[in-house]
């Protein structure tokens, strides 16, 4: 387990009760157990993908050398269809086996650079003191975006969602491109199996007596298989553009209350007010938490422009990135801890706090 970090100032005069009772940190001790049923989920989910396979075959293979007998449509037809597919898993396999973001102390490296750090970091940083600043959990601090998943029991940069269909794994800042680049391989590739066999069955159905009893069966099931695949997982896909275009992630956008944290310090002189700062979720009547879920609508925090959001999630630096995005997705681009703020998002914010406090 990680030492706790030495503090720079003790206060022996003041009991201990009073010092430790609000910013104690809690250890994970009890950090999940990876067992081998929370890969349940992913099996399946591979078990998905493979199984139309051989009735893919078999129509491909029945359709374009048995019936038409055109080995030319037959290879590329292969040749698509399976290059989506290891594209498809490239990415599943980044997915599973990368980490979504890890949050780290920088370790000092030298006694002298200890000093330094920990005395800029005491005076200018104010992470200790901010609610959702700070992680009492894994104590350490949150930078922009990373929230702790209770699943996992650690923090994410970045965080996205928890995705039980991967593995129980996190989505996060060095596995959203992948994430983006798995869904749009199973989206092109069940629209790709759909048209194919339903060409092949319109054919069966204007030529009875060329096909077998069988191709039918098989088509009907790829059809349907397609459509619905590219129904769910497109759905998916087409709100994820949406998040990339607005540059938001999952939690950010069906969590409204996180705007809280960006609120500049309240100006209040009411003495009846006792609205923390940041205000605290439990802490709002009912008409500023519809206040809160109204400037939802139009604060985006890290907006800074479609081109310049996806720039953000899915550009490249180095002549190798483009065939990174194009194989497996890949990991966005930074560190994952520092985004820039998009324009008149400050004065948006301190409006909100205004008529925060205005209205009780």
């Amino acid at each position: 387990m990680r030492e706790r970090p030495t503090p720079l100032l003790t206060f022996p005069e003041l009991p201990a009760r009073a010092v430790t009772q609000d910013f104690t940190p809690t250890y994970d001790d009890g950090k999940p157990v990876r067992l081998w049923y929370h890969n349940v989920p992913l099996y399946g989910v591979i078990f998905l993908l493979l199984a139309p396979h051989p009735s893919l075959l078999f129509v491909l293979v029945q359709h374009y050398l048995v019936v038409l007998v055109n080995p030319l449509k037959f290879i590329v037809h292969l040749l698509v269809i399976y290059t989506l597919t290891f594209m498809m898993f490239s990415s599943l396999i980044v997915l599973v086996a990368r980490d979504p973001g890890p949050v780290t102390f920088e370790e000092p490296t030298n006694d002298h650079d200890a000093e330094e750090v920990g005395l800029t970091e005491a005076l200018m940083s104010p992470d200790f003191l901010t609610p959702g600043r700070f992680c009492r959990i894994c104590w350490t601090s949150k930078p922009d975006r990373t929230h702790h998943c209770s699943f996992c029991g650690r923090c994410v940069l970045k965080m996205d969602h928890h995705c039980p269909w991967l593995g129980n794994r996190c989505i996060g800042h060095r596995t959203y491109p992948a994430f983006l680049h798995l869904l749009l391989c199973i989206t092109l590739l069940a629209i790709y199996v759909a048209v194919l066999c339903a060409h092949a069955l319109y054919y069966a159905f204007n030529n009875p007596y060329t096909v077998d009893e069988f191709s039918p069966v098989h088509e009907i099931g790829l059809v349907f298989a397609g459509v619905t695949f590219t129904i769910v997982i497109g759905s998916f896909f087409a709100y994820h553009l949406y998040l990339v275009s607005t540059n938001q992630t999952t939690l950010e956008h069906i969590t409204p209350f996180l705007l809280l944290r960006y609120l500049p310090v309240l100006s209040n002189t009411d003495p009846n007010n006792h609205l923390s700062d940041p205000p605290l979720e439990h802490e709002l009547s009912y008409r500023q938490r519809r206040l809160i879920k109204e400037a939802h609508g139009y604060i985006r925090v890290y907006d800074v422009g479609v081109r310049k959001n996806w720039t953000q999630v899915l550009g490249w630096k180095g002549p190798y990135g483009l065939m990174t995005r194009i194989l497996c997705g890949g990991g966005s681009m930074g560190d994952g801890k520092y985004f820039p703020r998009g324009a008149n998002v400050e004065e948006r914010l301190a409006r909100l706090a205004q008529e925060l406090v205005q209205d009780k």
